[in-house]
């Protein structure tokens, strides 16, 4: 894609983020009238039943994964159940379940959905180097039981390799990405939630009688254009599931700014709150770091803290949201992968 072209879909972006945020700033009407645009989409479709295991997880014991990080951002391991306090509506609930991933033993099932952007504003020379970072990512994880899907995006979102464990049909799909433009429109929100109903049918809450991790990982150039579902949506259903979002800015994004600085100027993307309201984390790419930054990425998917409990039972099918919010010891920084529960009752928007 030419400079022009990447300068006009970098102020489009920039032009639905801000009407974003005036969108979030109106009265209730206004964001109710922005809801009711949107495309009647839902994590369960009618017409298709969520899994027995899903619902017999979800139905009383309530779950998250927490990332617990020093101030070097390096991935903190060594926990134990009372190192953490968890609050539900403010007030202190005991852990019924604590898991952690461990260097050696059983390693925790992992299902993770590729979304890669082709919109066009990728150069052939960006493919090449993100095809060999997502099998170095892969290959981190080769003591794993996960299994990877595969989707790309632009214009239109598309389902190129279904769960599998093989990564030779990964690499595969990459090649095939590779040779599939999909013009100027960027809908990134939309592969995201697509990528979500994928992990809720396909992908149970547990597998060998261990809790499974869920999660997204979005390649982009950091500017969805034409979505027609919103980021609180996505957030909101992301949440539902218990997926983590993380997402790859490459350098396609830098290329078009007037000037390079160490700290990029945050994307719609980074606005909407996609990965830090899910638990995920947002990370930009350069030419020299591709590997490096997806083997990092491999090593932080896998080293999240799982707690879960069980709600006050007057609280359990209210319909309500209630907020969860975990401690840890000081100088700790944690991330957690939903700032709350929705009873049973409510309603996903």
């Amino acid at each position: 894609m030419n400079t022009p072209n990447r300068l006009r879909k970098f102020l489009v972006g920039l032009s639905i983020a801000a009407i974003a945020v005036l969108a979030s700033l109106l009265p209730g009407r206004a964001q109710e009238s922005n809801r009711t645009a949107q495309r009647a989409r839902q994590v369960f479709p009618k017409d298709e039943p969520p899994p027995d295991e899903v619902l017999k997880f979800d139905t009383d014991l309530v779950s998250l994964d927490v990332v617990a990080q020093d101030a070097q951002g390096r991935p903190v391991r060594n926990l134990k159940a009372n190192d953490f306090k968890l609050y539900f509506d403010n007030v202190e609930q005991p852990l019924a379940f604590f898991q952690v991933e461990q260097r050696s033993g059983q390693p925790r099932p992992l299902a993770l959905v590729f979304a890669l952007d082709i919109s066009g504003s990728m150069t052939p020379e960006e493919m090449e180097r993100l095809r060999v970072a997502l099998n170095a990512f892969s290959a981190r994880l080769a003591g794993h039981a996960t299994s990877y899907a595969v989707m790309s995006f632009g214009m239109n979102v598309k389902l190129v390799q279904k769960f599998t464990s093989e990564t030779d049909k990964l690499d595969r799909a990459f090649e095939r990405i590779a040779r599939d433009p999909n013009g100027l429109s960027t809908h990134t929100y939309d592969a995201v939630d697509d990528a979500i109903r994928l992990l809720v049918r396909q992908a149970p809450r547990t597998r060998d009688r261990r809790l499974m991790k869920r999660a997204v990982l979005v390649v982009t150039d950091g500017f969805p254009v034409g979505d027609t579902v919103s980021p609180r949506t996505v957030i909101e259903r992301a949440n539902l599931a218990d997926a983590s979002i993380y997402i790859v800015t490459l350098p396609s994004f830098s290329r078009i700014l007037p000037a390079q600085s160490e700290n990029p100027l945050p994307t719609p993307l980074d606005v909407s709150g996609l990965a830090d309201q899910t638990g995920g984390r947002s990370v930009y790419a350069d030419e020299q770091n591709y590997e490096a930054l997806f083997r990092a990425l491999a090593e932080e998917v896998t080293s999240a803290y799982v707690l879960a409990f069980y709600p006050p039972e007057a609280k359990r099918r209210d319909g309500q949201f209630h907020n969860i919010r975990i401690e840890g010891p000081a100088g700790l920084q944690l991330r957690q992968s939903r700032p709350g529960f929705q009873a049973e009752g409510g309603k996903v928007r």
